[in-house]
């Protein structure tokens, strides 16, 4: 018979058909690799009344099949596991699916791998700048409403809670800003197709895990995106969702098994308490309520247990790396999935990617209640172990909100001693440079829920999360002081980066476009930014810190082969004489030290007092 080339939906270089019959709409993944380490590989195949057709592959050297699995929900699904030998090379491997009389042929993809690509990890030496990508900049208006979506109205900025325009092209016409302000590191709010009625913004309702949302751009944009982003030295962290998808996803409308999602008769709403996963005496009503309830009726929760669905989640992870060339993951609501295979799910992706790295978003109010979710934690034992490289310090976000902790200076229980108190607390993490550091992120209020007069307390603040340890994580409009709280709405404070829409009056990515506060604000932070590059003594260092007193905070951070900085703050309006004999074993005598903000060398003298403007920040270095 005569045999022709077809498009397979919206997944490229998909297949080729020999004639009429079992007509599988999409392969995932829409291709593969040789060379994985994993030499396991499934393929969901979708397309109406597939589940019952037979499969076979032709002969291909390094790669067999395995197993087929046909599960107990939909027709159209059938999941195919081969082999793929580290002796398997690059190129087309036939495969067969016969249903009676009917059969097809399709021909799959395995692709060479590419030599430094992206996966560097990310580490304290760097410093993440989280984006959501709607919100930052629009460059391409003709994506803005796309045929076909079930959001109509496309972008509306006079409505905070829906889709405003931003995409991808955006983001790359503005990585010169990007690069000025001197960040390592771009966190994207997820990226994928998000077609849910309501248009999800944010991202957080996938509705296909191997496309990128066409309002955003193309899988090639992405691509394209990361590339310059690495010509720059900037890394890129991609967020990713396992815990639930949208609802309308297609496995919500067409369930591949009867129990690839949990409470599936039903929407059950979490109880948003994740400390019943710790509490020795939770009930088990209570603890799998939090675990297995929806987080809303529009995320139906996915069952991490299904080993299918589990591998499909897997392979996302690692497909994404190998394809655009990521350098980490922010996994969303961790601790709502099952704990033991998103430990699994660490392990694979770390064993594919060893130097890679993956940072949970770990929702709780206490240091030890984030401490149990990090990898090699004493408080969750080697039995339970999560795996899981990097937590988020949300009990110093929560400390720092409209900069509390920074503005106080009288009470000495109070002010930069909350800060010390929590740092103190360091010692419950397994790794704490492996923690993430944020002032606010786009689930928080603003840091500053008001413009500020002055930036006092604001500097103060961006240069402990700069310099203390662990990896320090920014909120794009940040260095613009962009500020707001939740009570209107998330919308709040996911507001429009000025100028990066079409008819902005304001451009703030441009210096004469900003405050003449804003440009002090910007300053600041792109010299804090482009100075600790490569500093390792905040990249890997110790620290040795005093309590404050009279509002006065010193620290060191300091490396075994002499790198040392050492941050002095004056947490007081007023002046302030402080005797620096206390500080001997962290501010050697006679030793000269410059200042970063000042350029100013000084000679501290044992016994002797120093005095200190009002909300004075001294980083010094030892001058060689």
């Amino acid at each position: 018979m005569l045999r022709h080339l077809i498009g397979l939906g919206t997944v490229a270089g998909m297949a080729l058909a020999a004639y009429a019959g079992t007509d599988v709409k999409r392969f995932d993944p829409p291709h593969w690799w040789t060379g994985m380490n994993d030499t396991s590989l499934q393929l969901q195949l979708y397309g109406p009344g597939i589940k019952n057709a037979d499969v076979s592959i032709a002969s291909y050297q390094g790669v067999s099949l395995d197993s087929v699995a046909r599960l107990d929900g939909s027709d159209n699904y059938l999941y195919v596991y081969l082999n793929v030998s580290p002796e398997a090379s690059p190129g087309k491997l036939k495969i067969f699916l016969r249903d009676g009389k009917k059969k097809s042929t399709y021909a799959y993809e395995l692709r060479g791998r590419k030599e430094n690509r992206g996966a560097a990890g990310f580490d304290a030496g760097d410093v993440l700048y989280m984006v959501m990508p709607d919100r930052f900049a629009d460059g391409d208006e003709s994506n803005n409403k796309v045929k076909g979506m079930r959001f109509p109205v496309g972008a509306d900025r006079s409505d905070l809670n829906v889709r405003h325009g931003g995409d991808l092209k955006g983001i790359n016409d503005h990585i010169d800003y990007l690069d000025t302000l001197g960040i390592t590191a771009l966190w994207l709010n997820p990226v994928l197709e998000n077609d849910m009625p309501g248009g999800s913004y944010h991202g957080y309702a996938t509705t296909d895990y191997y496309n990128v949302d066409p309002r955003f751009g193309t899988n090639d944009d992405y691509v394209k995106l990361i590339d310059t982003l690495h010509d720059r030295d900037i890394k890129t962290v991609m967020d990713m969702i396992f815990n639930h998808c949208g609802s309308e996803h297609v496995w919500f409308r067409e369930r591949p098994s009867s129990d690839w999602f949990n409470f599936s008769d039903g929407y059950q709403q979490t109880n948003y308490r994740l400390s019943t996963i710790t509490d020795p005496y939770a009930s088990d009503y209570d603890r799998k309520l939090s675990v297995d309830g929806w987080f809303v009726e529009q995320m139906p929760d996915l069952n991490q247990r299904n080993p299918h669905l589990m591998k499909y989640l897997v392979q996302n992870s690692i497909w994404w790396i190998e394809e655009a060339g990521i350098d980490g993951i922010r996994m969303d609501t961790y601790p709502y999935a099952d704990k033991d295979k998103m430990g699994d799910w660490c392990d694979a992706v770390l064993a594919e990617y060893p130097g890679f790295n993956i940072v949970g978003e770990c929702w709780f109010g206490t240091p030890a209640a984030e401490a149990y979710w990090q990898k090699g934690s004493l408080l969750s034992g080697k039995e339970d172990d999560t795996r899981l490289p990097v937590v988020m310090d949300f009990p110093l976000m929560m400390l720092s909100r409209d900069l509390a902790p920074y503005k106080e200076q009288t009470d000495p229980w109070n002010g930069l001693n909350k800060v010390y108190d929590h740092l103190a607390l360091d010692y419950i993490y397994a790794d704490p440079l492996n923690v993430l550091r944020f002032l606010d992120n786009h689930d928080t209020e603003r840091v500053v829920l008001s413009q500020p007069e002055n930036l006092d307390a604001w500097k103060q603040a961006v240069t402990l999360l700069l310099t203390v340890p662990g990896i320090p994580q920014l909120y794009y409009g940040t260095e613009l002081l962009m500020s707001g709280d939740r009570k209107p709405g998330d919308g709040n404070v996911r507001r429009d980066m000025p100028g990066g829409f079409p008819g902005d009056k304001v451009n703030s990515f441009e210096r004469g476009g900003r405050t003449d506060i804003q440009n002090e604000a910007f300053d600041f932070i792109s010299m804090l930014l482009n100075w600790r590059k490569g500093k390792k003594a905040l990249a890997e260092g110790k620290m040795v810190h005093f309590m404050p007193t009279n509002g006065a905070y010193l620290y060191k951070r300091y490396t075994s082969d002499g790198e040392e900085v050492v941050v002095l703050l004056n947490g007081q309006d007023n002046d302030l004489s402080i005797d620096m004999s206390r500080y001997a074993e962290a501010v050697r005598p006679g030793l000269r030290y410059k200042d970063l903000l000042t350029g100013d060398v000084i000679i501290p003298v044992s016994g002797s007092d120093m005095n200190l403007s009002p909300r004075q920040i001294m980083i010094l270095e030892p001058v060689k």
